[in-house]
């Protein structure tokens, strides 16, 4: 089925149910960022990856705080000392002073600067393992017979059409929990859709030149961080992790809420046409992932990207290239 609404209606919470004529869907999505944050990587900027709490600052910066920390050493320097020798001890007794005050200085920015580089590997890492967290399992048969306590108890009311197939009834559980707003602190956006109580079709926006940063922070040996530039094939590497992660989490969540057997699952982003030299919107990977297969997955040991491809896939990758687009894997 196509995921193209003719109409829209807000339900709150960046959520909005579109309906057409091949059944009702609710879309997910935020515009823009937190205005402190921009993932493109710039020098120029400051630079975060959002829900992490990572952040780099750009080298003119780093040179200001220096700067700030040394003042009291700059202006010691600036003083002049006679040739008396109680002036000449006092000058000595400063200098004696200032040195230890330099390496202490030295060492805390080269400490700070530790930190931010090992936030922005952990802030990478993240990105790279969207797939090993999901949301707990619901028992809709517990939840039916009131076998259930806190939250999870508000669903009650829902559990009997949900055990029934009611689409309707799926789409009100997805308001209720809203099983991808964690998701959609990286930027990325969701639309879900279906016309069949067992299957769910999800084309998720990947956004990637928001959601990847294009450089990595580096320290010099005094501690300053510059920026340097992700190679291409490392760059388009960690865009296909993250799809792929972020595809398999999509189903497995979705699985966790509904009792659907299968998920499709359409990565959209934005590729090169070397035809019209723009860039245009289209699928890059689509792939229909079964329950029962993802029930044998051990999350914490796979390779996102080929763990996907064991599944119906279609998709088209190259390092040196990233994706090119493909069609749609049919329900």
């Amino acid at each position: 089925m196509g995921l193209n609404f003719r109409k829209s209606i807000s339900l709150g919470k960046g959520l909005k149910l579109n309906l057409s004529k091949s059944g009702p869907s609710v879309s997910f999505g935020k515009s823009g960022f937190r205005q402190s944050v921009n993932l493109k990587g710039q020098a120029r900027t400051t630079v975060g990856i959002p829900g992490t709490g990572i952040y780099y600052t750009k080298t003119s910066n780093v040179k200001n705080i220096v700067g700030g920390l040394t003042g009291n050493k700059d202006s010691a320097k600036g003083k002049k000392t006679s040739g008396k020798a109680s002036e000449t001890k006092a000058a000595s007794t400063k200098a004696s002073k200032a040195a230890p005050a330099a390496k202490q200085v030295n060492e805390e920015l080269i400490a700070q600067s530790k930190a931010k580089l090992e936030e922005f590997a952990a802030g990478i890492e993240a990105l790279k393992s969207v797939h090993k967290q999901s949301d707990g399992y619901i028992d809709w048969e517990a939840v039916a017979n009131g076998a259930v306590s806190g939250q999870i108890r508000e669903l009650q009311p829902f559990a009997q059409s949900v055990l029934a197939g009611d689409i309707d009834s799926y789409f009100k559980v997805i308001e209720q929990v809203g099983p991808f707003d964690d998701l959609l602190e990286y930027g990325s956006g969701f639309e879900v859709g279906t016309d069949d109580p067992k299957l769910m079709e999800i084309e998720f926006q990947v956004k990637s030149e928001e959601i990847i940063p294009t450089q990595y922070p580096d320290m010099k040996a005094s501690g300053e961080i510059v920026m340097k530039d992700f190679s291409k094939s490392a760059y388009y590497e960690l865009v296909q992790d993250y799809v792929s992660s972020t595809m398999l989490r999509v189903a497995r969540d979705t699985f966790a809420l509904l009792p659907v057997q299968q998920v499709i699952v359409h990565a959209v982003d934005k590729v090169l046409n070397p035809a019209t030299g723009n860039d245009e919107e289209v699928t890059v990977c689509s792939a229909k992932i079964k329950r029962d297969a993802m029930a044998t997955l051990n999350f914490e040991r796979i390779d996102p990207s080929d763990c996907l491809e064991s599944f119906e896939c279609n998709v088209k990758f190259k390092k040196t290239t990233g994706y090119s687009p493909v069609d749609r894997v049919l329900a």
